[in-house]
């Protein structure tokens, strides 16, 4: 059995192609995870700022995110713009765009829940002494908040990466769309490829994902006692 394994994965230029299905999948995830934070944190700050209108904008925004599954837009940008406003976007171009969408309503939304869950004297005592709001998110807030958001932000980045393999319904050869057209090919001739080559890129995710996970918990347990 082993012999087989060993048979796919040095034919041709199969591992290469993992390696760089999985560099794919990584490039998608860091700049979706990166945009989503420059975006995510003042969208978080106007989502629990007094102003109702930006209140209500994103918390429109945010349901309607969650609510759309992202296979649907991912459909939705990159087959429908093309075809209704002939605006043709580079699939990665739109998964990227998709999973920023994402990650800043997710985002968005853990801002204001570590924002909301500070103490109200830390907004009455910066406003006593003069700090104008920007300066009191700036100086107080943030970097208050940056402690309890960190963990959020880590398991955001393992729920991206976990979520990236919907980018093959668009052609794009990420990991997995690579691991289906190497079990494809060698399918018929080895009966046991499925079983190795997605044995491999379960393995692949768990070795990326879990020991982020793991730094996730151990944050919030340092954090809170």
């Amino acid at each position: 059995m082993l012999d087989s394994a060993i048979s796919i994965f040095t034919a041709g230029r199969n591992m290469a192609r993992i390696f760089e299905g999985l560099g794919v999948t990584l490039k998608i995830s860091m700049i979706s995870v990166l945009l989503s934070v420059l975006l995510g944190v003042p969208s978080g700050l106007l989502m629990s700022s007094k102003i109702r209108f930006c209140r209500l904008f994103f918390k429109l925004y945010l349901e309607f995110i969650r609510i759309m599954p992202i296979l649907v837009l991912l459909f939705l940008f990159y087959y429908s713009l093309s075809s209704v406003f002939s605006i043709n976007l580079p699939a990665m171009a739109v998964a990227i765009l998709v999973f920023t969408l994402w990650g800043t309503a997710e985002m968005a939304d853990l801002v204001r829940g570590a924002v909301t869950s500070l103490p109200k004297h830390q907004w009455e005592s910066s406003r006593a002494i003069g700090l104008t709001e920007p300066q009191l998110n700036i100086y107080v807030i943030v970097p208050q908040a940056i402690r309890r958001l960190l963990p959020g932000v880590i398991n955001l980045t393992t729920r991206m990466i976990k979520t990236t393999p919907f980018v093959f319904f668009i052609n794009i050869p990420d990991l997995v769309k690579v691991a289906q057209q190497i079990v494809e090919v060698t399918g018929m001739k080895n009966l046991l490829a499925s079983v190795w080559v997605y044995g491999l890129i379960f393995f692949i995710y768990f070795a990326i994902c879990y020991p982020i996970s793991l730094f996730s918990h151990y944050l919030e347990k340092v954090w809170q006692d």
